[in-house]
């Protein structure tokens, strides 16, 4: 494998990162730092606000493979934990100005993220390797990406931090 020694994560790699993510239908960009195969899975991932990010979990055959580390580096990012029944249960901000910067979500908690900012920078980590058919189990009540209702849901989510930008415990779903 031929990576370089060094790869930088700064602002140059972000501005190219988010006007791609602008540029594409998703509304976000991955940059990966890994490749497919390895057991670590590192990667920044851009957002855009529209951005829909389908409630999921992670579930892996080793126990306790199945977490996702968030760690905002620019932006600010809403995180909804939802029950197996598609119900909001928690809620979190989070900002790269703080004062909650990042969270490990647990494996199987179903969950779904809405960028709050333009041009918001995520850094992942989670257990590899990447195996696109089984990565993600979707909560099936809620719409598949790239639909009309899809987008609906997005900015009720989107709606519901910014009227009420606490983070915390909340129940009901949008």
């Amino acid at each position: 494998m031929n990576r370089p020694a060094l790869q930088r994560i700064d602002q140059t790699l972000f501005n190219a990162l988010a006007a791609e993510a602008d540029q594409r239908p998703r509304q976000r960009c991955n940059h990966n730092f890994h490749q497919e195969a390895e057991p670590v899975q590192r990667f920044l991932n851009v957002l855009q606000p529209g951005t829909y990010v389908r409630p999921h979990r992670h579930q892996r055959d080793r126990e306790g493979a199945g977490f996702e580390c968030f760690l905002v580096l620019q932006g600010m990012i809403g995180l909804l934990i939802f029950s197996p029944e598609g119900e909001i249960v928690q809620t979190e901000t989070l900002s790269a100005s703080g004062p909650v910067r990042g969270v490990e979500v647990a494996e199987g908690q179903f969950h779904s993220l809405v960028a709050l900012e333009r041009d918001s920078v995520i850094f992942e980590l989670k257990q590899g390797p990447y195996q696109p058919c089984q990565d993600k189990d979707f909560l099936q009540r809620f719409p598949q990406e790239r639909t009309p209702a899809a987008e609906v849901q997005e900015r009720s989510w989107r709606q519901r931090f910014l009227e009420s930008p606490a983070t915390g415990a909340q129940t009901g779903n949008d």
